[in-house]
């Protein structure tokens, strides 16, 4: 299942990242794994603040470029967001320890998934963040949880 939507401005982007964290379906067993792509500047940073905002986490959101990694607390779940932007390898992906972060009340938010193909954990939804020849996002499922969330997101995405 597929989605697409047009993303005039920021607000329209923010208003994205608030539907996607207010429909993500949470599981006890397993992690909800989103990737973000898109080129510099597209607005994955952007929508995946207004994510973690919606979800509850009050402290400042911070772009994981340097860190490459960023956790969050909300509530009794994490978020954990990861931009693999300055990857330097599969060695490197390894060490940022994703593994420990694959359980259930985890949501990871992955920038730049490209860069860590092949070892990176299947994601519910790809995000596709494109500004040519409009700005656009379109969300692909991956599975079956992906599949439920992008039909929640698709009826919370105001008009």
């Amino acid at each position: 299942m597929k989605s697409s939507w047009l993303l005039p401005d920021e607000i329209a982007t923010e208003r994205l990242g608030q539907a996607l964290a207010r429909s993500c379906p949470w599981d006890e067993r397993e992690p909800r794994v989103l990737y973000l792509s898109g080129e510099l500047g597209a607005g994955k940073t952007t929508l995946a603040a207004a994510l973690l905002r919606e979800l509850g986490v009050a402290e400042a959101v911070r772009s994981p470029s340097y860190a490459l990694i960023e956790l969050y607390q909300v509530g009794e779940r994490y978020a954990v967001h990861v931009d693999l932007y300055r990857l330097q390898g599969r060695l490197e992906l390894e060490q940022l320890g994703l593994r420990d972060y694959l359980n259930g009340q985890t949501l990871l938010l992955i920038e730049w998934p490209e860069r860590g193909a092949g070892a990176l954990p299947v994601c519910d939804l790809a995000l596709m963040l494109d500004t040519q020849p409009t700005r656009r996002a379109t969300l692909s499922a991956r599975t079956g949880p992906g599949d439920a969330w992008l039909k929640r997101v698709s009826s919370a995405v105001p008009d």
